[in-house]
């Protein structure tokens, strides 16, 4: 019970990575918000987690929307100790020139402005208690980039240099600020990194992860626990690789 008497907040976490984060935070203690705009979807896993989780609607990337996230958590926990950072999207695999503004957009706003919206909303509490984590879900497309996925790969490059100016700024007032780095896994997002979901492109995808497999749920869930937990004390500022060995 690593988490045991902490609340979180998991953006995203109505399915892929983000569920597997929610499904490890409650089963080690926590109180947990599952924030999605997919408000149904989170409304479902709420109801099969129990009482320790709630559900919130939310659109990560309007500033209001992030505000009554922020002011519902405060009326339900009291407090935040955690902040994960999971929600994203990416646009179709093509040539960088070729992807539309208003992908590009939806990209920015949903994979970066978010990051900033949250800590608008979030760190001043964070500081006042002297205490604090946030986990950013950045990706493997940040620190080792393939072609096609461009304006992806930058907004996740992005999110790691955010995560060590913040871990820089907020460890004064005792708040850890770190990211994890997966691999393509099994969630909603598979089909647009690899552009098409057949067998062939599965195997031509996984033969560039050395522990031949997609991260999971699971993997995301253990190592997000880990840094958000009192364990991680003294972790700051890291961007994790959880990826089989794809960025060696």
């Amino acid at each position: 019970m690593r988490l045991e008497g902490k609340t979180a907040i998991v953006t995203g976490g109505a399915s892929g990575f983000g569920a597997g984060i929610v499904q490890k935070f409650l089963s080690e203690g926590a109180r947990v918000m599952i924030a999605d705009i997919n408000g149904d979807a989170a409304e479902v896993q709420a109801k099969q987690h129990g009482p320790n989780a709630i559900a919130q609607m939310v659109d990560v990337a309007d500033a209001a929307s992030v505000r009554a996230m922020a002011d519902i958590a405060q009326e339900r926990f009291g407090r935040l100790d955690i902040l994960v950072n999971n929600a994203g999207v990416t646009h179709l695999p093509m040539p960088l020139e070729e992807v539309s503004p208003e992908d590009f957009d939806r990209v920015y706003n949903v994979n970066m402005k978010s990051v900033y919206l949250t800590a608008q909303a979030f760190v001043p509490a964070m500081k006042a208690n002297g205490s604090g984590a946030i986990l950013n879900v950045a990706s493997t497309a940040g620190l080792s980039p393939r072609p096609n996925l461009n304006w992806y790969n930058a907004s996740k490059g992005w999110m790691v240099t955010a995560t060590k100016t913040m871990a820089v700024e907020l460890a004064p007032f005792g708040v850890r600020v770190n990211a994890i780095c997966p691999v393509a896994g099994e969630t909603p997002l598979l089909k647009s990194f690899m552009g098409e979901d057949t067998p062939e492109m599965r195997a031509k995808f996984l033969s560039t992860i050395p522990l031949g497999r997609f991260s999971t749920p699971e993997d995301m869930g253990n190592t997000a626990c880990f840094l958000c937990s009192d364990e991680a004390g003294m972790i700051t500022g890291a961007a994790l690789e959880v990826d089989g060995g794809r960025c060696i």
